[in-house]
């Protein structure tokens, strides 16, 4: 089971999550501009599964196929072989809630060791980007939640851009997601990507400004709106 982030801990952690093709890493690359390190559970994932990676067992034993070496011997998973037993079915997730049953407990303890890290060692902010951030009820270790959101044909255009997307495959995964207008609805602050991208930036740099400056706290309620100043799932920045 995933510990729950210590109550006590120095560094203000923000989770970031959105739904596929809202410019969740971009908006996670402006953190880390700015010195703000993040956690990013994908990679965590891929880290679980590479050479002596913590979940390679149990997913070789859930896959057999997808067991593979590498050059030193060590055991991986080949996530290209997993992946297309995982989605060769789009209507029985069996398989895939086999896999998130195994890996999630595990990417939950990397970032929690992160996160205790980066603490201390001194930074004052920390970014979680966890793309089933409210699906897992992981906002309630967060100090404050991040959707990055955009409208649905912006969305649907920057991911039919990608290399063997098709319609049936976003469908699938908008799926499994909590729709977008929700996440909104849930989240403590919305940064609209849709904008220019120099003005995400402004509204990232504004945020950790924020934060330095007490201007927004962990002893804010979440119920009250007070973090986002403009009522919830409004776009932070959007008046200024």
């Amino acid at each position: 089971m995933t510990k729950k982030t210590p109550e006590n801990k120095d560094s203000f952690v923000i989770g970031i999550t959105g739904s596929i093709g809202m410019g969740k890493s971009t908006v996670s690359k402006m953190f880390e501009d700015l010195g703000i390190p993040v956690n990013n559970a994908d990679g965590d994932v891929h880290k679980a599964m590479g050479p002596g990676g913590p979940a390679v067992e149990a997913v070789g034993k859930l896959l057999p196929a997808a067991l593979a070496q590498d050059e030193n011997g060590q055991d991986y998973i080949d996530r290209k072989v997993l992946a297309a037993h995982v989605f060769a079915d789009l209507d029985d997730l069996t398989m895939l809630n086999a896999l998130e049953k195994i890996l999630h407990p595990i990417v939950g303890q990397l970032r929690e060791e992160f996160v205790a890290e980066k603490s201390a060692e001194g930074h004052k902010i920390v970014i979680c980007d966890i793309p089933l951030l409210f699906e897992n009820g992981l906002e309630k270790d967060m100090d404050l939640t991040l959707c990055v959101s955009a409208p649905a044909d912006v969305q649907k255009q920057r991911v039919l851009a990608r290399p063997h997307m098709t319609e049936d495959k976003l469908e699938s995964v908008l799926s499994r997601q909590i729709p977008d207008a929700e996440k909104r609805k849930k989240a403590d602050i919305v940064l609209d990507t849709s904008l220019p991208i120099d003005k995400t930036r402004e509204q990232v740099q504004q945020l950790v400004q924020d934060i330095l400056d007490g201007k927004i706290t962990k002893e804010q309620s979440r119920k009250s709106g007070a973090r986002n100043g403009r009522g919830r799932g409004a776009t932070y920045g959007a008046d200024s």
